[in-house]
C-alpha cells in the first residue's frame, strides 16, 4: 500500500474531507472503494458480495415456511373434502335422473310404454315394458339417497312411445344435498334442479 493512498485511507474513514469530495452517498462509495483496494483488490469485494448473496436460508426462515405451509395444507382439506362430497351427490342425482331418461328413450325407440316403479323401502328402480309389465332392469338406490314424491301416485312413472308421461315431481336428497327432479308429462324430458 502506497503512503499517499493510506493518508486518503485514514482521512476517509474519520470523516475528513479531502480534496473536492463530498460527504455523504459519494464519500460511503469511495469508502467502499479505498477498503477493497486496501484489502487486496476488487476480486475480494466481489468475493464477499458473491457470498453474501449464495448464502442459503437460516432455520428459522425455513421453519416459518414450513408453518405457513402447514397451515395452508390444513386449512384446504376440508373444503376439498366439501367439494367431493358434493360431486359424489350430483353424480348420484345425475344417475337417477338418467335412469329415468333411459327409460323414456326405450319407450320411444321400441315403440313399447316402459314404466319405472321407485320403491323406497327395498331401495329399488325397475324398468317394466309393455301391458304385461316385463322387468326389464332394476337397479338400487344409492345408500345416502332419499326419494320423496310429491304425489304418493309419482313413485310410478309412465313413458308413452310418443315421448309423453304420466308426470312426476321427486325430492332427491343425497347428504346435505337436495335436489327436485321432474319429469315433464307432455315431453317426457326429465329436469334436476338443486335446491
Amino acid at each position: 500500500m502506497l503512503p499517499g493512498s493510506a493518508r486518503r485511507l485514514r482521512s476517509l474513514v474519520r470523516g475528513r474531507r479531502q480534496g473536492p469530495r463530498r460527504r455523504g452517498r459519494e464519500r460511503g462509495r469511495h469508502v467502499v472503494a479505498v477498503l477493497e483496494v486496501a484489502k487486496g483488490g476488487a476480486a475480494v469485494g466481489a468475493r464477499r458480495a458473491r457470498a453474501r448473496s449464495e448464502r442459503g436460508f437460516t432455520l428459522l426462515e425455513l421453519i416459518v415456511t414450513l408453518l405457513i405451509l402447514m397451515i395452508l395444507v390444513g386449512l384446504s382439506v376440508p373444503v376439498v373434502g366439501r367439494s367431493s362430497d358434493a360431486v359424489r351427490s350430483r353424480a348420484e342425482v345425475a344417475g337417477f335422473s338418467a335412469f329415468l331418461r333411459h327409460a323414456r328413450e326405450r319407450a320411444i325407440t321400441s315403440r313399447v310404454s316402459h314404466t319405472v316403479v321407485i320403491d323406497p323401502t327395498h331401495r329399488t328402480m325397475t324398468v317394466l315394458a309393455g301391458p304385461e309389465a316385463e322387468v326389464r332392469e332394476t337397479r338400487p338406490l344409492p345408500e345416502r339417497m332419499t326419494v320423496e314424491a310429491t304425489p304418493q301416485a309419482a313413485f310410478s312413472v309412465r313413458f308413452e312411445p310418443q315421448g309423453m308421461s304420466s308426470g312426476a315431481e321427486y325430492r332427491v336428497k343425497t347428504g346435505d344435498v337436495v335436489y327436485r327432479v321432474t319429469v315433464d308429462p307432455v315431453t317426457g324430458r326429465v329436469k334436476n334442479t338443486r335446491l
